[in-house]
């Protein structure tokens, strides 16, 4: 009997050990897309947002950041793939968040809650985004882009066993 408890205790420290995304953004999150927020009130809900900086707004005591929205991949980070975006939103956080560190396009991940709803022009477009009071800021590092080129063999056999 004591052996299966060792066991079980192992196997969830071991599970534990698993957790795919930082620390920092674990949790539960409404399954919301900003997009799907703008078009109904959803004021209340925890989420789980990121995508690229669109800008970076200091004011007196915080800082805001308008986001271009896309689904995050398994460790929470931002996914671009595909050109599908989930809309764009505003995240505002105490303090100051400078904005040569948090340049445009840069990936930013967000946790907080959804406190409201503001209207802004995009172009002659008038857009209304979701603005979520965020608890943590993920600042993603830099991509490393890597452009493979690829020649073709000059036998036939090469490379085949």
């Amino acid at each position: 009997m004591n052996t299966r408890l060792v066991l079980l205790a192992l196997a969830s420290a071991l599970l534990a050990a698993c957790a795919s995304q930082p620390q920092p953004l674990q949790g539960e999150f409404a399954q919301i897309s900003p997009r799907d927020a703008a078009e109904t009130d959803r004021t209340g809900a925890m989420v789980r947002w990121g995508g690229r900086i669109v800008q970076v707004e200091p004011q007196d005591n915080r800082t805001c950041f308008e986001m271009l929205s896309t689904d995050l991949n398994l460790y929470a980070r931002p996914y671009w793939a595909t050109d599908d975006v989930g809309g764009r939103f505003i995240a505002c956080r105490t303090g100051f968040y400078d904005p040569a560190l948090f340049e445009r396009n840069r990936e930013v991940t967000f946790t907080g809650r959804i406190t409201g709803y503001e209207n802004r022009q995009i172009g002659g477009y008038d857009y209304r985004f979701p603005q979520v009071e965020a608890d943590v800021i993920y600042l993603w590092p830099i991509r490393d882009r890597v452009d493979v080129v690829t020649r073709p063999t000059p036998w036939p056999w090469w490379g085949w066993w």
